[in-house]
């Protein structure tokens, strides 16, 4: 089922929940008052289910969310008091793997769509699986034509170029990445993309391993709308104007005339790849 499609104003108010990972679930439904009012909000990477610490693994398989479930049924219910679509990391259980998954909640129809992370990083190998192409979705939006990249997919090129030829217009990056060099990434996307990007990184001092936030909002052209946000928990909004990506991709439209289509080719495969198929 698609998502309702955008039937307001160009003009409208997209935002960032930073909160740290593996948070109860009230502790989301805590911020309702502040993300009211806007059109999008993006939450940061495994928020529910939390990012992966090396502690026991029953225990962090058991903390993970099945999609759809009790708890993306929460997350539906409050992008429907507020009126706001969420896309929402999350550490998803499917059978006996976990993935790291973007959900995406729309206020009238509940879940929509879903990303799981292609390519784990580093000690997140050890206990997530990789998503196939079938989970790239680009879900209409009162904001916008919305798509995600989780964390470092951010940094995969061919990744970058699906999505761009699918016209995203807001590029939704839930990240567990508080590096500096995080806001470079993110305003070359935006840049590249010619899109809105909304970045929603963690801030959790317990432990560790801590997480100072960095959650950013970039207009198309890499400037800078709202954040980085450091060293709080809170939501950082920023109004955006659809126009503005009209006029930049006049100069730059990385699938349309800046393409050389007869010099470089890309192919996306879609299929789901499930571990096991049974013909009949």
């Amino acid at each position: 089922m698609a998502a309702s499609p955008r039937t307001g104003p160009l003009v409208t108010v997209v935002a960032a929940l930073q909160v740290g990972t593996g948070v109860a679930l009230d502790r989301i439904l805590a911020f309702e008052d502040d993300i009211r009012g806007a059109a999008l909000v993006v939450l940061p990477e495994a928020v529910l289910g939390g990012y992966p610490r090396g502690g026991p693994f029953p225990e962090y398989f058991r903390s993970a969310v099945r999609v759809p479930g009790p708890e993306v049924a929460e997350l539906a219910g409050l992008a429907a008091r507020t009126g706001a679509s969420l896309v929402v990391g999350v550490i998803e259980r499917d059978g006996s793997t976990l993935y790291s998954t973007a959900v995406f909640l729309d206020p009238h129809l509940g879940l929509v769509a879903k990303h799981r992370k292609l390519v784990p990083t580093e000690r997140e190998r050890l206990v997530w699986g990789r998503g196939d192409g079938s989970t790239l979705p680009a879900v209409p939006t009162a904001a916008g034509l919305a798509g995600a990249a989780i964390c470092w997919e951010n940094h995969m090129p061919l990744f970058r170029a699906a999505m761009y030829a699918k016209g995203v217009e807001i590029w939704c990056a839930p990240t567990a990445d508080d590096r500096d060099v995080w806001q470079a990434s993110m305003r070359h996307i935006a840049d590249e993309g010619r899109c809105f990007v909304v970045s929603a990184c963690p801030y959790e001092l317990s432990g560790e391993d801590p997480f100072r936030g960095g959650s950013v909002i970039v207009g198309p052209l890499g400037d800078v709308l709202a954040g980085p946000l450091r060293d709080a928990a809170g939501v950082i909004r920023a109004e955006i104007d659809l126009e503005q990506i009209v006029a930049a991709r006049k100069s730059l439209d990385v699938s349309g005339h800046y393409a050389r289509p007869d010099v470089f080719s890309l192919t996306v495969d879609e299929r789901p790849r499930d571990g096991v198929t049974f013909l009949r």
